[in-house]
C-alpha cells in the first residue's frame, strides 16, 4: 500500500503548533498597548511614548509602533510574560525599528530581562539577560549590539555587525541555539553566525567558578591544594608493559575532583566530581553562555538625540521557523509598499519645492541660482 502524502500547508500548521511563543506584540488593538507596557517613573525627564505608523509606511494600522516623541532624552519602558528558562532550547529574539528621523545618534535596541525586573524602576541600572539591536552616533558608531550576561558580566559580540542607516522598516532577529551557536539576521538574511563560546570571548570563563562573594573566594583557596594532581597509589603495572622506554612504567596521575564544604576528601569516589554553584546575591543568576533561566521581561531602555523611532512586531519563542512565518506576515507584507509611499512622497516634495522656486523667480525674490533640489533632503543611508 502506497504511504499517504501530507499536504505541505498541514506540514507548516503543525510546525507552528510545535512552537511555543512567549511574548507576541504587533499593536493591533489601539490604546489598550498601555495596559501591557509600563512607563518607568525612575526619572521623570524620560521620554514618552505614543502609537503611530509615522509620516510614511505600509499600512496604516499595522505599522504603528511605540513611537518616542522627545529629543535629547532617556527612554524607559517594558512588557511582562509569563517567565520561561531557555535551558536546552533554542531562543529566538525578533523585532522591527524604523529610523523614520533618521537616527544621527540614539539606540535602536531591545533588552530581555529577568522576572523580578521593577519595571516602575527600569533604568540603565536594571540588570539584563540580552541587549541586542542597532546603535548610532554620527559616523563611527552605526552597529548591531549583541550583548549577553554571563558570571555577573556583560560580553558583547567581538564581531563588528552593521546596522541600516536609513528611515525605512528593518526587521532584526538573534537565534541563540543551545548547541551554543547564533545567528543574527537583518530583514531575513543572515548577516553574522557562528560560537557563542569563541565570538564572545567566553572560552576561559565557561570552566571557572564564579566567585561573588569573599567567602567564595576563600573556599577556593582552600580547595588549591586538594585540585593538583596525585600519584594513584592503587594503581598496577599492566601485565603487557614491554619496558621498550627507558625508566619505570609511571602510575597514572588523575585529578581529583572539587569538594564543596561538609564534604571530606576521602569521602569522594574516584570517579565522582562535583559542580559547585556559588551563591550570587546581588547578582542575576549564573548559568551556562547563552542559557538563562527566567526570563520574564522585555523593553527599551535607550538614548535619542532626535526622536521619532517606531518599534513593532516584537516576538520571543523558541521556533526559528515560526519567526521567519511573523516576519514575512507583518514586516514582509509591509516593507514594499512603505517604499513606495516614501517614493510618491518624495516626488511631491520635489513638485512643491519646484513650485515655490518657480513662484520665487516670477516675484523677482530669488537672489540667486539656487536648486530646488537641494532643499529636498532624500531618505537614504548616512
Amino acid at each position: 500500500m502506497a504511504a499517504s502524502r501530507v499536504p505541505l500547508w498541514a506540514v507548516c500548521v503543525l510546525r507552528v503548533a510545535l512552537a511555543t511563543v512567549y511574548f507576541q506584540e504587533e499593536f493591533l488593538d489601539g490604546e489598550r498597548w498601555r495596559n501591557r507596557w509600563v512607563q518607568s517613573t525612575n526619572d521623570s525627564k524620560f521620554g514618552h511614548f505614543r502609537l503611530s505608523s509615522g509620516t510614511f509606511y505600509g499600512h496604516k494600522e499595522k505599522d504603528k509602533g511605540l513611537q518616542t516623541t522627545q529629543n535629547g532624552r532617556f527612554y524607559a519602558i517594558s512588557a511582562r510574560f509569563q517567565p520561561f528558562s531557555n535551558k536546552g532550547k533554542t531562543l529566538v529574539l525578533q523585532y522591527t525599528v524604523k529610523h523614520e528621523q533618521k537616527m544621527d545618534c540614539g539606540g535602536g535596541y531591545v533588552k530581555v530581562f529577568p522576572a523580578d525586573l521593577d519595571q516602575r524602576n527600569l533604568s540603565g541600572k536594571s540588570p539584563y539577560y540580552i541587549m541586542f539591536g542597532p546603535d548610532i552616533c554620527g559616523f563611527d558608531v552605526k552597529k548591531v549590539h549583541v550583548i549577553l550576561y554571563f558570571k555577573h558580566q556583560y560580553h558583547s559580540n567581538k564581531k563588528p555587525i552593521r546596522c541600516k542607516v536609513d528611515g525605512f522598516t528593518h526587521q532584526y532577529t538573534l537565534i541563540l541555539r543551545p548547541d551554543l551557536t547564533y545567528v543574527v539576521k537583518i530583514d531575513g538574511q543572515a548577516i553574522e553566525a557562528g560560537s557563542v563560546e569563541y565570538d564572545w570571548q567566553v572560552t576561559s570563563l565557561k570552566t571557572e567558578q564564579a566567585s561573588a562573594k569573599p567567602q567564595d573566594r576563600a573556599r577556593a583557596g582552600k580547595a588549591k591544594d586538594w585540585e593538583k594532581p596525585f600519584l594513584d597509589a592503587s594503581a598496577r603495572k599492566p601485565s603487557d608493559w614491554t619496558g621498550e622506554l627507558p625508566g619505570d612504567w609511571p602510575a597514572p596521575m588523575p585529578q581529583k575532583p572539587p569538594y564543596q564544604d561538609g564534604l571530606q576528601p576521602e569521602g569522594i569516589g574516584r570517579d565522582v566530581w562535583l559542580h559547585e554553584t556559588l551563591g550570587s546575591a546581588g547578582y542575576l543568576p549564573t548559568f551556562d553562555l547563552s542559557e538563562f533561566e527566567n526570563i520574564g521581561a522585555i523593553g527599551l531602555e535607550l538614548w535619542q538625540v532626535r526622536s521619532g523611532t517606531i518599534f513593532d512586531n516584537f516576538l520571543i519563542t523558541d521556533d526559528e521557523e515560526y519567526a521567519e512565518s511573523f516576519g514575512k506576515a507583518t514586516w514582509g507584507q509591509t516593507k514594499d509598499p512603505e517604499r513606495e509611499m516614501d517614493a510618491v512622497q518624495a516626488k511631491e516634495d520635489i513638485r512643491k519645492a519646484q513650485e515655490e522656486d518657480e513662484e520665487e523667480l516670477m516675484a523677482g525674490r530669488l537672489g540667486g541660482h539656487e536648486s530646488y533640489l537641494n532643499r529636498f533632503h532624500k531618505r537614504d543611508e548616512l
